[in-house]
């Protein structure tokens, strides 16, 4: 079997998607994919991640045009047997049977979180690759039904594979930091001004506490969070970085006493669970996707008017009370259980054999 892989996630510093394709890709080395005819194509050079795999460098911007276009021509005289489109989008004229991955749908879900020309864009492209895909893969079975009711795509035509979690490479701290830790990009829909107005109110009970936000800003109309904390004082208290290595990002997880990731709308969500192997007690909201992925591992907030303040509390006991993270991690060895790369690479390379004998 001849697999094309779209690979350009992994070009930079890779995010969610990136993430995703390189524990893949790592998965597969000497698996299943060891007989197989496997190429990364991409719009230019690839980070480590992607060795030791053959890529294509097909030029062009790596965007909307790039997919439909110069990647299509591409893929047309190449001609493999199966295109995985690991981020949301596939060219329409692609000459194989794809096997696409859908993290979320928060563009249709909540179109007020882009911009009117960009959710356009998204909701338009998505749709139209999701109904022409052979195979789609969602991330939970909240997110496999939202695909279906905005999308109309068959339910026989999606596959829930859930991702997985990496034990901790770098041992857990005897004692905790008084840290708070979020990892991921930075969207609206992710509440950073909640955390930080809550943080404020810890940090000033709590003079050795502190916050750490590791992620790209990518608001839709920009946040400027480096103000938010210079406003509240905060500076010497808040840590924000757009990325940072892997080893420094096991530091931080394994030296937190709690990780803050207070999304109101996720596909999966994959670093709260990253958080919890390091022993970081996840603080979520009561979602369904949290209610599904985390269970009682991590403490779920209900939203509303009252959020500031018992986020702010929830934190506070996080970070002095041991015995208050003690229920949340006595929970976490039967949720972790049910998330392998392993098992996500095996599921994933099916799905692809499915899409080219379809």
């Amino acid at each position: 079997m001849r697999v094309a892989i779209d690979a350009r996630e992994l070009a930079g510093h890779p995010t969610g998607v990136g993430r995703y394709l390189t524990e893949l890709l790592q998965e597969w080395q000497g698996g299943a994919a060891a007989a197989h005819e496997v190429v990364l194509y991409s719009h230019r050079p690839l980070a480590e991640a992607a060795a030791p795999w053959p890529v294509r460098i097909v030029p062009g911007s790596g965007g909307t045009r790039w997919e439909q276009w110069e990647f299509a021509r591409a893929l047309g005289r190449d001609r493999p047997d199966v295109l995985f489109a690991p981020g949301y989008t596939a060219p329409l004229a692609c000459p194989a049977p794809v096997a696409l991955a859908v993290h979320d749908v928060s563009y249709f879900a909540h179109p007020e979180w882009f911009t009117a020309r960009e959710g356009l864009r998204r909701r338009q492209v998505t749709a139209w690759a999701v109904r022409r895909a052979h195979v789609v893969l969602a991330p939970s079975a909240f997110s496999a039904g939202e695909i279906v009711r905005f999308t109309g795509v068959p339910e026989s035509r999606v596959r829930i594979v859930y991702l997985g979690v990496r034990a901790a490479t770098v041992p857990a701290a005897a004692t905790r930091r008084p840290l708070v830790l979020y990892v991921g990009s930075l969207f609206q829909r992710r509440r950073l001004d909640v955390l930080i107005e809550a943080f404020a109110r810890v940090a000033a009970t709590h003079p050795d506490a502190h916050l750490d936000i590791v992620g790209e800003n990518r608001t839709v109309p920009r946040i400027d969070y480096a103000a938010e904390v210079a406003e509240r004082g905060l500076g010497a208290r808040v840590g924000l970085r757009h990325w940072v290595d892997d080893e420094t990002l096991e530091t931080l997880y394994a030296e937190a006493a709690a990780f803050a990731f207070l999304s109101e709308y996720e596909g999966f969500g994959f670093t709260p669970l990253e958080a919890l192997a390091h022993g970081a007690v996840p603080v979520v909201l009561d979602t369904p996707v949290a209610r599904e992925i985390y269970g009682d591992a991590a403490v779920r907030l209900a939203d509303g008017p009252d959020l500031v303040e018992t986020l702010a509390a929830t934190l506070t006991r996080l970070l002095t009370e041991p015995a208050a993270r003690a229920p949340h991690l006595a929970a976490a060895g039967p949720v972790l259980a049910s998330y392998h790369w392993a098992d996500t690479a095996a599921r994933t390379w099916r799905a692809l054999e499915e899409a080219a004998g379809a």
